[in-house]
């Protein structure tokens, strides 16, 4: 990793102080011309159906990783020093409160960044699915949805014709015959 490149960094905040801190980060980035040094900033969110006493279902959002909020910056010992002298910052998350970067299967993971995968196949390709829990088996695309990444194959289990739904990087093209 080049000693200038951004990296995903995580900071701990109050309960509750998550868009609070976003905010004033971004007047920090504002106000002190910061935008070549910390590029992003997130509170990953996650949809969730909570059942009210009522009985009714309702679709919520709540944040994946309470009190954390994640940073794409570029480290140095200045933004260290203003970020974590940030209203609602209690510090970064690392060993004795030195910013530990996140590892790229991590961003990965916690659905940071996602990969956008340049697709060689379309609707009625023949393709193989490479990786996950249906490895090596071989279906038709029927649908496919590039702002998700994801496209559904139809594939034969059980002696069925079932349609299923995967990563671009999951698959890849297949001649048969």
């Amino acid at each position: 990793m080049a000693e200038n490149e951004a990296r995903w960094y995580v900071i701990h905040t109050y309960s509750g102080y998550e868009a609070m801190v976003k905010d004033s980060l971004e007047k920090l980035i504002e106000n002190n011309n910061l935008q070549e040094n910390i590029f992003e900033i997130q509170i990953p969110m996650e949809e969730t159906l909570e059942e009210k006493a009522n009985g009714k279902k309702k679709l919520v959002e709540r944040k994946k990783f309470p009190t954390y909020v994640f940073l794409k910056m570029i480290y140095s010992n200045d933004i260290w020093y203003l970020v974590t002298n940030t209203k609602g910052v209690t510090g970064f998350v690392g060993p004795q409160g030195r910013p530990l970067p996140l590892k790229e299967d991590e961003v990965m993971r916690m659905g940071l960044e996602t990969v956008v995968v340049d697709v060689d196949f379309v609707v009625g390709d023949d393709v193989q699915i490479v990786s996950g829990p249906l490895e090596s088996f071989v279906g038709k695309i029927v649908e496919m949805n590039v702002a998700t990444q994801k496209a559904k194959v139809n594939v034969v289990m059980f002696g069925r014709a079932t349609d299923v739904e995967v990563d671009f990087v999951q698959i890849k093209k297949v001649k048969i015959g």
